[in-house]
């Protein structure tokens, strides 16, 4: 199960070089359900996320069922080809913060660059709620279909 929140960012935090960044490339073979491959630096993901059989909740919290498998390089380059819409490339940045939670920080580029902003995965919906966004968050934008990652995958620009 996947509980996260996402948000639009008033500036990025200082300093931002000082933590994690990995580089991430990623397609949709499908959107409902979502069907999704990535390469995470090195690693190669085929990731399923349904929202099937979870009860939908009045607060800002996204709920979904999430399979991760592995691929090889190989298997991935043929999946690409197949890739509906626009591959996602984008820096991810890791930003431990309080509780033991980390913010993930996506900086997008090509057809996306300028859109940036961050998602973190709780461990509840209690304590997904109960977050209070950061000085540096602008918005919650985790209900707004525009910045789904399978949404922006269709965008030629940003």
């Amino acid at each position: 199960m996947e509980i996260e929140r996402k948000f639009t960012l008033k500036k990025l935090p200082d300093n931002l070089e000082q933590y994690e960044c990995r580089i991430i490339e990623q397609g949709y073979l499908n959107t409902k359900p979502i069907i999704r491959i990535r390469r995470l630096d090195d690693e190669y993901i085929l990731t399923y996320k349904s929202k099937d059989g979870i009860a939908p909740t009045d607060q800002d919290v996204i709920i979904s069922k999430e399979v991760e498998l592995p691929l090889n390089e190989v298997s991935y380059n043929h999946l690409k080809e197949k890739v509906d819409g626009y591959l996602i490339t984008k820096k991810r940045y890791i930003i431990p913060i309080e509780n033991g939670l980390k913010v993930e920080l996506d900086i997008f580029e090509n057809q996306l660059e300028g859109l940036q902003f961050a998602e973190i995965e709780f461990p509840s919906a209690e304590a997904a709620n109960e977050f209070q966004m950061l000085d540096w968050f602008d918005q919650d934008v985790s209900k707004d279909e525009r910045y789904k990652n399978s949404s922006l995958s269709t965008l030629d620009r940003w």
